[in-house]
């Protein structure tokens, strides 16, 4: 068992669910899936902060004179007086920003991932939450923190389609917002909002004194839960905190109610649990379960709203090489922009960065592969090779790289629908996830979502691909030739092969329950037309040996672009609905 610090690394590098998830920040996002029907907010926690100050004593009252006539009745009733007061200080309600303040909880580079759950959908949503960096941002030293939270999958199509990104410029010493911009993106419609806080800073946001309920500082969604985690969290321990969210203030208490030992998709964790109670709110029975050590990771997040229950379990975590911060007056405003291009890979990065410390394995970048982490491929599926109306949608995402299951990964997602006239005629609703090795690009666990028409299949496996063995979540145990491939990283490595024609390579290939031997044949090198764009391409031909003796029974055709990034351009196969194609969205990068 581990805390999420061993997870995530000692040295650090940098990066960023409809507002989750931050404790309080994001889940307020995450309340919208739940009860967008009756168009629910959550009233965010709230916490005010000043600075470091530390909890008051409790003197006795001056105007109590006690005749003590034994010194033993005097000893007794000290130790009567010294057990009240520390239990009055066990009790007490802390101003969130009176509290001490642990910079450990804003370490540049962490990146925590999260995984949604709403009702009976296992994925709901995904969360991310990123410390970017540190530097100068409208004339003051500041911590830039960011958030991303979408919906995915059958909640994202029928009930709420959410794309939304955080921004929140924090003072590093006291962990008070001065600046948060945010960009909405729910069902079609886009909108941007800025905030300056306009918080003093260092020693000046100490008050001389302070008048009985007044808040010493307000926090946005996201830079309360960064502040809540730099509290000590101790047993018992209650505090206040101020939040502004969409024009409302709200009070919340954070309650430390136990410590539990909770399993996760990461790990196991020793876990701090914290009630949030909104004042003058309905009670979502907020819970959030903090690591156990200096750092308080968000382990998990669990809400109930009139729908259900949601729940928002880590599902990686991993230290970046920030970007060097350039200092610049002022910082340049977050963008509305179409949403994000299907095909994207992160910026390269500006001469001037820093010598890193040596990093971990789960730092190093990837090598010598056609596609980095962040790569994201959109495809809109058509019936027949020559129609021009989609019927669907697949989109395959690299999303991270970090600690899955003990050990590092890369945590790759398919998702594939049926849109429109399609949904209505044969329904489909898959979700693949796959953790493959960094180095062979192997994986070692597997989740299948699937759902086709009135067909439902769900399954997950761990494959240990030095015994050659696949064994699913219910024990069941299966044979397999070492080296074996999952669905998705069998798409992965095609593009890594040597795809001079006529090669023929052939690989092992997990299809869903029972391995199978793939050949993967090049045949010959064409120019395609995607759009209005023409491109030079490798046409590969895809066969299952075992399922068909003829080696080519579904006509699985696949062109990969003939550049150095091998991007998928288009698949076409003949399946029972006739033939089907899926070409890949082409669309300008654009920087966010």
């Amino acid at each position: 068992m581990r805390s999420p610090s061993e997870i995530i690394g000692t040295k650090g590098r940098s990066r960023r669910a409809v507002g989750i998830v931050s404790s309080v920040c994001l889940l307020s996002s995450a309340f919208k899936i739940g009860d967008c029907c009756h168009k629910l907010t959550l009233n965010q926690t709230t916490g005010s902060e000043a600075l470091l100050r530390r909890a008051m004593t409790y003197h006795y009252h001056s105007k109590v004179h006690a005749k003590l006539k034994f010194s033993l009745k005097l000893a007794q009733l000290m130790a009567l007086l010294v057990s009240l007061t520390c239990a009055i200080a066990a009790q007490q309600k802390i101003e969130a920003t009176q509290a001490p303040f642990n910079d450990a909880a804003y370490r540049l580079g962490e990146r925590l991932t999260y995984n949604v759950e709403f009702s009976h959908y296992v994925s709901a949503a995904h969360i991310e939450l990123f410390v970017a960096g540190r530097g100068t941002f409208f004339n003051r030293d500041g911590i830039q923190l960011r958030a991303h939270v979408e919906t995915v999958g059958i909640v994202n199509a029928a009930l709420l389609s959410i794309n939304n990104d955080y921004t929140t410029y924090v003072d590093p010493q006291t962990g008070l917002p001065y600046r948060a911009q945010q960009v909405v993106r729910e069902a079609g419609r886009s909108s941007e909002a800025e905030r300056d806080y306009n918080q003093p800073a260092g020693t000046d946001a100490i008050p001389s004194k302070l008048r009985t309920g007044e808040s010493l500082g307000t926090f946005d969604l996201l830079s309360a839960l960064y502040r809540v985690r730099s509290l000590p969290l101790t047993d018992r321990s209650s505090y206040l905190i101020t939040v502004q969210h969409e024009g409302q203030q709200y009070r919340a208490e954070v309650k430390v109610i136990g410590r539990e030992l909770i399993k996760t998709n990461v790990g196991s964790f020793n876990t701090i649990i914290a009630r949030v109670n909104v004042k003058n709110s309905r009670d979502y029975n907020i819970q959030v379960y903090f690591s156990d050590d200096e750092r308080h990771v968000p382990v998990r997040i669990v809400a109930e709203v009139q729908a259900g229950e949601i729940r928002a379990d880590l599902a990686g975590s991993e230290l970046t090489l920030p970007e060097p911060i350039r200092k610049s007056t002022p910082a340049p405003p977050i963008k509305t922009s179409p949403l994000e291009s299907p095909v994207r890979t992160p910026p390269g990065k500006p001469a001037g960065i820093p010598t890193p410390s040596p990093r971990t394995d789960s730092e190093q970048p990837l090598k010598d592969f056609p596609f980095k982490v962040g790569e994201q491929l959109a495809y809109q599926v058509y019936l027949s090779s020559n129609a021009q109306q989609p019927v669907g949608t697949i989109t395959l995402t690299l999303k991270a790289r970090g600690r899955y299951f003990n050990r590092d990964g890369l945590l790759f997602s398919v998702t594939a629908q049926t849109t429109g006239p399609g949904a209505r005629v044969f329904p489909v609703n898959d979700q693949i996830t796959s953790y493959v090795d960094p180095t062979t690009l192997l994986p070692f666990r597997t989740e299948l979502n699937l759902s086709e028409g009135k067909y439902r299949y769900s399954r997950a496996y761990n494959l240990d691909q030095n015994r050659g063995a696949a064994v699913s979540d219910s024990k069941e145990r299966i044979e397999i030739p070492v080296g074996t491939h999952d669905l998705i990283s069998t798409f992965y490595s095609i593009r890594t092969l040597d795809l001079w024609p006529p090669k023929q390579n052939a690989l092992s290939i997990m299809a869903t329950s029972q391995p199978r031997t793939l050949l993967v044949k090049s045949q010959r090198r064409e120019t395609i037309e995607m759009g209005s764009q023409k491109i030079n391409a490798i046409m590969v031909t895809l066969a299952l040996v075992a399922d068909d003796p003829q080696g080519d029974k579904m006509q699985v055709r696949l062109w990969i672009g003939d550049d150095a990034r091998r991007l998928p351009l288009r698949i076409m196969a003949v399946t029972p609905l006739g033939p089907v194609r899926a070409d890949l969205v082409i669309a300008p990068v654009t920087s966010q």
